[in-house]
């Protein structure tokens, strides 16, 4: 019986390039090329269940939607320049939650964290003197040191990171009190340069168009060199006409929003630097060994140990960079009350912060998420909040209505893995 069997794959020619593990999988799957081959690979994937950005961003037009029926100041320029001012300090908290739900674990205290990073801030400028910068290091450290221990327990002992974390927050609260002490709360100077940044600075007009020219020429480069080293190992890659139109589509949107913002008082630089840090870990998620790695744990950590990735040294660094992060949240909350006080961290910033990230995309399973996932999701919650403060309603309908979208997050993201589980068996 002959082997040329028509369809079976045939080995390539001798000395030509061969593909990657990564890639292999790719060999069988052909791709259109051009913006039509785009927007098919889309529907493909959105066919397949990953769905991406795609829930989160249609529940955002639908709620601006709404309130601005009802409202139409909620979309005015200088209440989204306020959105964006209050999204800065819980959404820097949510990044370092997705750090730890990609890796399939929790943690709970991260309010508790900013709630003494802000009281730490207070106690070692204002009452010690210490110099602000040296003071919001001290922060960060502790938050590092926190996020180690919680590590270290389950590493070591194996103590659940829901039990270590839950256990954390009713510690570091007592700190925290601990540390404002009877007064319970400690005033920031109101003219200091790190309460002007959670109040009034805005970035400069110029530099904010400059700014959002950056991600589409990133994302132009990147992808130009993706598909240059896909064309090497006889992939299939986008053409350079489908990277053009999808770095020219979100400048054009990111310089609308910009001028938009503009129109009143303009860019917070607080939030200027959230996305700074939200674009820092996206590349870090992605692009580098460590990101891959984060990938690998949350899916699967025993398939990830048995190949060669320090799963302990994993878990760690989500930890650490979890507390961290929390404690700069922290340090931000201050500067945007110009206090330290017993509030602080408490409420529902632990929840929110875990919400934000959920609900932007990141998996409660592990395994999918981007740092981007905390900016939209973080963008939903203070989008409820501030439509219906607008609309002078109870806070308890904001609640509900969080809660809901949380649920309808999580049932979504529940779905789309039983999608791709069952697209993988076909």
């Amino acid at each position: 019986m002959s082997n040329d069997i028509q369809g079976a794959p045939q080995p390539a020619p001798q000395g030509a390039p061969q593909p990657t593990l990564l890639d292999r999988s790719d060999v069988r799957v052909k791709h259109a090329t051009g913006v039509g081959g785009t927007v098919s690979a889309f529907v493909d994937r959105v066919r397949s269940g990953d769905l991406g950005s795609l829930p989160v961003v249609a529940g955002l037009v639908i709620i601006w939607t709404v309130f601005t029926s009802l409202n139409p100041v909620f979309l005015s320029a200088d209440n989204l320049v306020n959105l964006l001012f209050d999204c800065s300090t819980v959404g820097v908290i949510s990044l370092g939650i997705v750090c730890v739900l990609m890796v399939g674990q929790i943690d709970l205290s991260v309010g508790s964290m900013s709630g003494f990073a802000s009281a730490l801030l207070g106690m070692l400028w204002v009452n010690h003197g210490w110099p602000v910068l040296l003071a919001i290091v001290a922060a960060i450290v502790v938050g590092a040191v926190v996020g180690a221990l919680y590590a270290l327990l389950l590493n070591r002992l194996g103590m659940p990171s829901f039990v270590a974390t839950l256990a954390g927050l009713l510690a570091i609260l007592g700190m925290q009190l601990y540390v404002l002490g009877a007064t319970g709360s400690i005033n920031l100077p109101y003219d200091s340069a790190l309460v002007n940044l959670g109040q009034l600075i805005i970035i400069p007009a110029v530099i904010s168009y400059l700014l959002a020219l950056v991600p589409g020429g990133v994302m132009l480069v990147l992808g130009m060199r993706t598909s240059a080293r896909r064309r090497a190992v006889n992939l299939s890659a986008p053409s350079m006409s489908s990277l053009l139109a999808r770095a020219l589509a979100i400048t054009v949107l990111l310089e609308a929003v910009v001028a938009y913002l503009n129109m009143g008082r303009g860019v917070p630089l607080m939030f200027g630097i959230f996305l700074g840090l939200a674009v820092a870990m996206d590349y870090a998620l992605k692009r580098t060994r460590w990101g891959r790695s984060m990938h690998a744990v949350g899916g699967n950590h025993e398939a990830a140990r048995r190949a060669g990735i320090k799963v302990n040294a994993i878990y760690t660094s989500a930890f650490v960079l979890c507390a961290s992060l929390a404690a700069l949240g922290g340090v931000l909350t201050a500067a945007r009350l110009a206090s330290a006080s017993q509030q602080a961290g408490t409420g529902d910033v632990n929840l929110n912060a875990i919400a934000a990230a959920v609900i932007g995309g990141t998996s409660l399973f592990g395994g999918r998420g981007s740092a981007y996932s905390a900016v939209l999701g973080i963008i939903v919650i203070q989008s409820i909040a501030s439509g219906l403060t607008l609309l002078n309603l109870s806070s308890s309908l904001r609640f509900m209505i969080t809660g809901a979208v949380l649920a309808i997050a999580v049932i979504v993201d529940s779905l789309a893995r039983q999608s791709r589980v069952s697209h993988g068996r076909a």
